[in-house]
């Protein structure tokens, strides 16, 4: 009886036991690396690839983009199409109401005029002319006011003011209250209120006193700044404005010889250094007092007068 093979015997050959240790091993080794790929992300940004359809449809958006934004382009460098309305003049409100300024003659001034905005008493004054002055005159007359040219500009002045021949220089100077000479006796009221005036100051009293009874009173010298401060301004307090306004013309006339340098009147001024301007509007001062309106101012040099 034979004797039983020894297990050692049996075990496969050394290479049979490699080839079954690595093997698996393998498989084990590839299975794992798949795995952790697809779980644990590594450092290579992930993307997403769309599906074909998708891929088309961003093109087209994109070429809708691009088409959009050069149409937008396009009509942004066009140059802007003006509208009707705009491509007309515009019109101010005087030119659409005034009438049409078409000058036919030529017309003097028989005395100081006021010329105004509109044909009424209650219109602004722009200047005033002296006596004597041409003026460009049209055909349309409103409520007493001729329609003429003033530097030209469509503006009204009375009517019975404007006369075919240029007048004298004595009619121009009694419709400017002129004439008569001027008086440098005492005022009958006396000559306290000349306490403190200049020459010219005391000038201009005496000379309106005289040829004005009218003037209710007379105010000289106060403790204030400017001319009424220095003596050297007289107001002459007045209530009909016609008379008033006849003072104030006289005043200028005559300013060379009383020694006048400003007269102030309801708010209208005239100076001898701007004396081509004629009579020019003042501000609202805030009261009549202050605006002038009850009183004429008289602003005089000091003593230059010849009176």
């Amino acid at each position: 009886m034979s004797k039983p093979r020894p297990r050692r015997a049996m075990r496969p050959s050394l290479a049979v036991r490699a080839a079954r240790i690595a093997v698996p091993a393998t498989v084990i080794t590839a299975l794992g690396v798949g795995v952790a790929g697809a779980v644990i992300p590594g450092d290579d940004p992930q993307v997403a690839y769309p599906a074909p359809a998708a891929s088309a449809s961003v093109k087209s958006s994109s070429s809708e983009t691009t088409a959009r934004s050069q149409e937008l382009s396009r009509r942004s460098t066009r140059p802007p199409v003006k509208s009707a309305l705009a491509l007309k003049p515009k019109i101010s409100v005087s030119e659409t109401m005034s009438p049409k300024l078409k000058v036919i003659d030529k017309k003097y001034a028989t005395t100081d005029l006021n010329v105004r905005t509109e044909a009424s008493e209650d219109s602004a004054v722009v200047a005033v002319v002296d006596a004597g002055t041409k003026l460009s005159v049209t055909a349309t007359v409103t409520d007493g006011f001729r329609y003429i040219s003033y530097h030209g500009k469509g503006r009204w002045v009375k009517n019975q003011y404007l006369s075919d021949k240029k007048p004298t220089a004595s009619t121009s100077r009694v419709s400017s209250g002129g004439g008569g000479g001027i008086s440098g006796a005492p005022c009958p009221s006396g000559s306290s209120m000349e306490s403190g005036l200049t020459p010219d100051a005391i000038r201009v009293h005496r000379a309106l006193c005289h040829r004005y009874p009218q003037i209710t009173s007379f105010l000289g010298r106060r403790t204030s700044s400017g001319y009424h401060g220095q003596g050297r301004a007289v107001d002459s307090m007045i209530s009909d404005s016609t008379v008033g306004w006849e003072i104030a013309k006289w005043v200028r006339a005559n300013h060379k010889s009383l020694g006048a340098m400003e007269v102030i009147y309801r708010q209208h001024i005239w100076t001898v250094q701007r004396s081509s301007e004629g009579w020019r509007s003042m501000s609202d001062r805030g009261s009549p007092t202050a605006n002038h309106m009850d009183h004429v101012h008289v602003s005089v040099y000091g003593n230059s007068g010849s009176a």
